[in-house]
């Protein structure tokens, strides 16, 4: 008896001892919490083991409704498309400029496929000490399952099917929330109340309903119905005219603009004057340092005119606050010269 309280008093003393050691070394700074400096493999090995048994025991008990839900999957679509693509990345997609920099690096969700219960814990309550936030803060438990039923779906989807079905999703209305809406240009690209328009069908579907014919006749003579007809040039002018916003060259986003043009900005539409002297340094600010995707692009046109119909998702920053945003955005454009040039923008 008394040796094994003698082993019992060394285990303590022990224990005790490897406390202060380690107190003592947390306390004097030595430890690199720098995220390019990953852990020790032992360390990374305990820390993985602890957090994969928090989850497991915690997600254990979670009931699982049925994920084969196409509407159920479409709406999770357009959720994991504006919330997680910047960190778990697509199909095709090998890296972001913010998940290059993480530590640990988070799961590239195409390939790997994660139990839908623990998917959904971690969803609702995210991790400690890392990127992953918890989602059920802001969106109901039905979302929830609704992106962990697209996240069983992922793996093995080609760039292609994912662009399909993102492109037919709703958008995921929660995401422009942390918009400041007293700001006169409350994330400054062309008004927050288009870019958070949602698109329930196609983009082409809409533009054929909404807007099915343009004036063609200069003189006013007359109007023809527009006929689908892709217009690739006109595409990459609309291309051309974001990355012009996102490099800031305003130079070049003038030269794109039509003397003519009118920009739709909320409410408001400005000529290219009113633009260049307002908005456009505000709309190259924010762009600069924001992670834009196009989702979707289509067109339409006749002769010299046609219209492009863009859907973005966007993650920035405004006013010292996150912005993320699923876009609609609609640009006239005409031919001038052998150059698409931007009539409009809706």
């Amino acid at each position: 008896m008394k040796r094994q309280n003698e082993y019992v008093v060394v285990l303590v003393a022990a224990v005790v001892m490897i406390g202060v050691v380690v107190a003592l070394y947390g306390y004097s700074g030595s430890y690199n919490v720098g995220a390019d400096d990953p852990h020790w493999s032992v360390t990374h090995k305990v820390v993985q083991t602890m957090r994969d048994r928090s989850i497991r025991s915690r997600s254990a008990d979670i009931k699982v409704p049925i994920l084969n839900d196409p509407a159920l999957i479409l709406n999770g679509a357009g959720h994991y498309d504006a919330m997680c693509t910047i960190c778990h990345l697509k199909p095709g997609v090998n890296n972001s400029e913010l998940r290059a920099g993480m530590y640990p690096q988070p799961p590239t969700l195409s390939g790997i496929r994660v139990d839908p219960r623990d998917a959904f814990w971690i969803i609702k309550h995210g991790i400690k000490m890392s990127a992953m936030p918890a989602w059920g803060s802001s969106h109901d438990d039905q979302t929830i399952w609704s992106m962990v039923a697209f996240v069983q779906k992922l793996p093995g989807m080609t760039p292609e099917q994912y662009h399909d079905i993102v492109a037919k999703a709703p958008p995921d209305d929660d995401m422009d929330m942390d918009i400041d809406s007293d700001s006169e240009h409350s994330h400054s690209h062309h008004g927050a109340e288009h870019h958070s328009h949602s698109v329930s069908g196609s983009a082409m579907e809409k533009q054929n309903d909404a807007k099915s014919s343009i004036a063609l006749d200069e003189t006013g003579n007359g109007a023809e119905t527009l006929k689908a007809g892709a217009a690739p040039e006109a595409e990459a002018a609309a291309q051309d005219f974001l990355d012009a916003l996102r490099a800031g060259d305003s130079l070049k986003v003038m030269k794109l603009l039509a003397p003519e043009a009118q920009i739709s900005e909320g409410d408001e539409t400005q000529s290219v004057k009113q633009y260049a002297g307002h908005h456009l340094s505000e709309d190259m600010a924010f762009l600069k340092h924001c992670e834009v995707t196009v989702v979707s692009r289509t067109s339409i046109a006749a002769g010299d005119t046609a219209r492009v119909v863009s859907e973005t998702n966007m993650i920035g920053t405004s006013n010292g606050r996150a912005v993320r945003l699923r876009s609609r955005e609609q640009m006239g454009l005409k031919r001038i010269d052998s150059q698409w040039k931007i009539v409009s923008i809706d």
